[in-house]
């Protein structure tokens, strides 16, 4: 099994979800973040002052799938959370030793 976290921005999520769930993936972890990359962060005016906003806004999406579904999960976020500018994201790929489902005790792969 896989953990796979995806950092994406806040606009991209539905359309990120959606195609996840059409490919069989229902289950999943979203959590709102904040950070910076590339991207450096913005600035900004407020009543004449100038502010640097260093961490943006971004979503994290953790789901645990089958080895054999990695490449083609993937290419689902991929093709769904790119816009072609800088501060898309970036997907991080962890491996999982073992997953229990508490109600029914179920392991392994038929956890998840």
């Amino acid at each position: 099994m896989k953990k796979i976290e995806a950092i994406i921005r806040p606009s991209r999520l539905e359309e990120v979800k959606e195609a996840l769930g059409k490919f069989g993936i229902h289950g999943m972890t979203v959590t709102h973040v904040t950070g910076c990359g590339l991207q450096k962060g913005k600035t900004e005016v407020y009543r004449g002052s100038q502010y640097t906003i260093d961490l943006l806004p971004k979503v994290k999406i953790e789901i645990i799938i089958r080895d054999s579904s990695l490449e083609e999960v993937v290419e689902v976020i991929l093709n769904h959370a790119r816009t072609g500018h800088i501060g898309d994201g970036k997907i991080f790929i962890y491996p999982v030793e073992e997953a229990i489902r508490i109600r029914t005790g179920e392991r392994g792969e038929e956890a998840i």
